[in-house]
């Protein structure tokens, strides 16, 4: 029993120490020379043209994260798909519960008007 205390202990004096020893190592190998072009803003190699604090609407973020939202669940099918002969019917018919509930996120997203471009 104190053995796999010790493993569990083993693995906190790793995680707590690893990011101070990378840290460290970046301080150690970072370059030494600053100088006021190496320490300016660098943006897409132009100058600013314009107000540079654009805000965007809110629909550029709702339809980032249903894309998001699709594709995580998309990521829950491949394993499905994968080990699809050895489920049985149960599985099929959660899947089909699944992806029916899917469809109705979609459908309600569509009818927001989440998905139109103006």
């Amino acid at each position: 029993m104190l053995n796999t205390y010790a493993v569990v202990g083993l693995f906190a004096v790793v995680a707590f120490t690893f990011p101070f020893i990378t840290l460290l190592m970046a301080r150690m190998l970072r370059p030494r020379k600053p100088n006021p072009l190496k320490n300016s803003t660098y943006e897409c190699g132009m100058e600013t043209i314009g107000d540079t604090w654009v805000q965007f609407r809110a629909q550029y973020y709702l339809f980032a994260l249903i894309f998001v939202l699709f594709d995580i669940e998309l990521i829950f099918l491949f394993p499905w798909a994968v080990a699809y002969n050895r489920l049985g019917l149960f599985a099929l018919v959660e899947m089909a519960l699944f992806i029916g509930m899917l469809a109705l996120a979609l459908v309600y997203a569509w009818r927001k008007g989440i998905l139109e471009w103006q």
